[in-house]
């Protein structure tokens, strides 16, 4: 099974739609393999925003990334990424589609709840950088057969 990041953003901490956006991705059938909540700082924000370092926003999204604490989670299922990006919509949440969690809660293209990875590839980077080995769990959801096809696990 693929693993994803998911960052519950300050916009999402601070409008208390934890549960709420938890709980999307629950009903989605995806398994909830490790969650915590930490203070980002500005070695972190450079280095997980490092491709907006030339942006005239980057000091902005690190800014905002920095008003509390965010919820760092990772998610598991068959193309976990793929599935995750599509159940939060586009990055601007005035374009989101109504459904998406972004078009639902979000009319910003910055406070936008939540940061997803864009693909698997660069969902083991951001795993590694946010979740230490120990931190992300192994278990097998009882519901498992009635998620996917028995061909498909």
């Amino acid at each position: 099974m693929e693993k994803t990041l998911v960052i519950l953003k300050p916009s999402c901490v601070q409008r208390t739609l934890i549960g709420e956006v938890i709980s999307r991705f629950e009903k989605k059938g995806l398994r909830l393999a490790g969650i915590k909540m930490i203070l980002l700082n500005d070695t972190i924000l450079n280095e997980h925003y490092a491709h907006l370092k030339d942006k005239p926003f980057f000091q902005r999204v690190k800014d905002s990334m920095q008003i509390c604490p965010v919820i760092l989670q990772c998610w598991e299922g068959i193309d976990a990424a793929k599935v995750v990006r599509t159940l939060i919509g586009v990055t601007n949440g005035r374009d989101a589609a109504a459904g998406t969690i972004r078009g639902d809660f979000s009319v910003s293209a910055q406070e936008n709840i939540v940061h997803a990875s864009d693909s698997a590839e660069s969902a083991k980077i951001e795993l590694k950088r946010f979740f230490r080995d120990d931190e992300i769990f192994d278990y097998k959801l009882s519901t498992l057969a009635n998620l996917y096809a028995s061909d498909e696990i």
